[in-house]
């Protein structure tokens, strides 16, 4: 007889079951309700399908939809899958690769026999799509030989399929999984134990593009269709409605409506700042500028250009080189076109960061114990080479700049710097109006440094957190596994905007690689030489990204205190012309940014355009405010309006006009 199983479970009792038991028997026998809510399991820790059978001992946690993460982890590969088998269903001949998960849908690659698929397309195939679902084919997971899948694959024309399983490591086995018994995909898994698991109004195709081959440009293009899947139609349309919001707020349309900045071809992945959109930027740099002089940071500038040896040494060239744009240390003579570079060695590279350039400030003269913490900060302007593809607005771009800053301080210093950094962070955002999470980030699979080091410092890092008060549910915190620079553990700030949606902005990293790589170091209290620890931190993250992120926030309707032009003085009738004029220089006098409007429009026009521009004050004036002193002050996104004298409006402005810092 076979021995039997101890499966735990989270309430620490032990079930002893026989060989070929699978989660969705116990399940049962927990309790009909249970059998019928659970949809897949975790084993050990890891997500499994529900009518896998038990290989071992195990420790089991059912997972229902209430385990909202993973539950819609299960339902976006299914989706996928079903996607995949409809196209085939539909068009013939239709290759398959891949089609993973994404954080709110799905999408799947194939390579179209005879056209590209177009969104025209769409409505079919989710048609298609429904039909599988509603014949609530079983899905099934199988373990295939390598020869007897790459066999299958070649045997049906699958030539992306097969090329990818002769690639896999030889360790690894080989899953399928069969949708009824006439389709199959070779997949990792999991997946729900049938299609009908799936809610068919909970889903939506998106759209369709272009997308390489194992994202290489050197091979074929294939047909790439996205889609949205949930738990449900109500999640669905609540997602739905969040994309429309968010389609009205993007800061590509709000930044055109506004002239605040433009992209274009010529300088790919770089930002055309306009008067307006760059006010914006001199008034966020202003306000960090106070923040950080109150902290006791000291600003400096660094070179945008430097050596390839230095990049090397700070272990960036072997890193990240291919991110970074690379310059040959001298033009070659074009009247001599004879080569000049004759190695790695003559290469410089634009900065794709600041750190090492402020390493190289702090070993300027001999440094003391006393001296620190010493924090450097620096705007500093870097270049990153990103994918054409993954540029995006002002949220991903090839040039940035950066609210950056390096701590060098002492081992007993580390805690207090980042419970002090903390602090500071979380003024600042909520100057903006933000709510965030904090979460660890901690050691990747490829680093450097030592365990211990990496110990030490994830631990730092934890307990400054706790000392600020800021571990815990409120606040988000939550340690990601894996996540961490190759150099250092870090803290994340994600910020959660108006309509829901998470951005990573802010970060600050304990670092003992790169001062001991760059040769950093102090005289400590012992007479000798010792490595400081370099703290990497910043809190608007790039100034591109923020005020992408703020015009999406806000909708384009900033504070006050942000806005390019805080105030208009509109016309009625242009006998008040010359009363407008005098308003609008007793405004900008009083530290005011004002515009007067004396066109020969109706009012009503007047006030939807500067609505549009998203003016936070339109002051209104005609004959009689003229003949009074008065203002009718309408405030953007309000229908009513007031009448003030002009000294009032003014003090009124002015109030609304400070940034939050410096308000009483």
């Amino acid at each position: 007889m076979s021995e039997l199983l101890k499966i735990t479970l989270p309430d620490g009792s032990v079930r002893e079951v026989a060989p070929g038991t699978t989660p969705a028997d116990i399940a049962a026998a927990i309790g009909p309700g249970l059998a019928k809510a659970a949809i897949g399991a975790r084993v050990d820790g890891e997500l499994f399908d529900i009518m896998r059978p038990f290989e071992g001992d195990a420790q089991l946690a059912l997972v229902t939809a209430r385990d909202e993460a993973d539950a819609l982890e299960l339902v976006r590969h299914d989706y996928a899958h079903v996607l995949a088998e409809a196209v085939q269903a539909l068009f013939p001949g239709t290759q398959i690769t891949f089609g993973p998960a994404t954080d709110d849908g799905f999408y799947y690659d194939f390579a179209p026999k005879d056209r590209p698929f177009t969104e025209e397309d769409l409505p079919a195939i989710e048609e298609a799509m429904r039909k599988i679902i509603a014949a609530d084919k079983p899905l099934r997971r199988e373990v295939w030989s390598r020869e007897d899948l790459i066999a299958r694959w070649t045997e049906q024309g699958e030539t992306f399929k097969a090329e990818w399983a002769a690639e896999l490591p030889g360790d690894e086995p080989l899953t399928v999984y069969w949708s009824g018994g006439d389709w199959l995909d070779m997949c990792r898994g999991p997946h729900l134990a049938s299609t009908g698991k799936l809610d068919p109004q909970a889903f939506k195709l998106t759209r369709v593009s272009g997308a390489y081959w194992r994202g290489d440009q050197k091979n074929a293009m294939l047909s790439r269709v996205y889609g949205t899947g949930w738990l449900n139609k109500k999640q669905l349309d609540a997602h739905l409605t969040r994309l429309e919001e968010a389609a009205k707020r993007d800061h590509r349309k709000l930044g055109a409506e506004m002239d605040l900045f433009h992209l274009q071809q010529e300088a790919h992945g770089s930002v055309f700042w306009h008067p307006k959109g760059y006010r914006v930027w001199r008034e966020l740099e202003a306000y960090m500028r106070r923040a950080i002089d109150a902290a006791g940071y000291r600003e400096v500038k660094t070179p945008q250009v430097m050596d390839a040896r230095q990049w090397e040494q700070s272990g960036h060239w072997g890193k990240y080189r291919e991110n970074m744009f690379v310059i040959p240390d001298e033009v070659p003579n074009t009247e001599d076109e004879g080569p000049v570079i004759s190695g790695e060695a003559d290469w410089m590279a634009l900065k794709p960061m600041n750190c090492p350039a402020h390493v190289l400030i702090f070993r300027q003269g001999l440094k003391s114990y006393r001296d620190l913490p010493l924090r450097l900060y620096e705007n500093g302007c870097c270049h990153r080479n990103e994918p054409h593809g993954a540029l995006h607005g002002l949220m991903r771009v090839r040039q940035f700049t950066q609210d950056d800053a390096h701590i060098f301080c002492r081992e007993d210093q580390i805690v207090s710097e980042v419970r002090a950094f903390c602090e500071l962070a979380d003024r600042i955002y909520k100057d903006f109006g933000f709510t965030y999470s904090i979460k660890l980030a901690l050691r990747p699979e490829k680093r450097f440094g030592s365990d211990a080091d990496w110990d030490k410092a994830e631990d730092e890092l934890r307990n400054a957190v706790r000392d600020a008060g800021l571990a815990t549910a409120e606040y988000g915190w939550e340690e990601l596994p894996g996540e961490g620079a190759f150099y250092a553990p870090k803290l994340e700030w994600h910020l959660t905007d108006a309509i829901g949606r998470t951005w990573q902005v802010g970060t600050i990293q304990s670092d003992r690689v790169l001062p001991e790589r760059l040769d950093a170091a102090y005289v400590a209290e012992d007479g000798e030489k010792h490595r400081p620890v370099m703290l990497h931190r910043a809190i608007f993250g790039s100034y591109e990204r923020f005020i992408g992120i703020l015009i999406e926030h806000f909708a384009g309707k900033l504070p006050t205190w942000l806005a390019p032009v805080q105030a208009v003085v509109a016309t009625i009738v242009s006998d008040a012309d010359g009363y407008a004029v005098e308003a609008t220089e007793k405004l900008r006098a009083a530290g005011i940014r004002v515009e007067s409007d004396l066109r020969n429009e109706k009012i009503n026009y007047k006030v939807r355009e500067h609505s549009l521009q998203k003016v936070p004050f339109l002051l209104v004036v005609g004959k009689r405010e003229a003949e009074e002193g008065t203002v009718a002050i309408r405030t953007l996104g309000e229908q009513a309006q007031k009448v003030v004298s002009l000294d009032e409006a003014i003090a009124l402005l002015k109030t609304e006009a400070l940034a939050p810092d410096l308000r009483a």
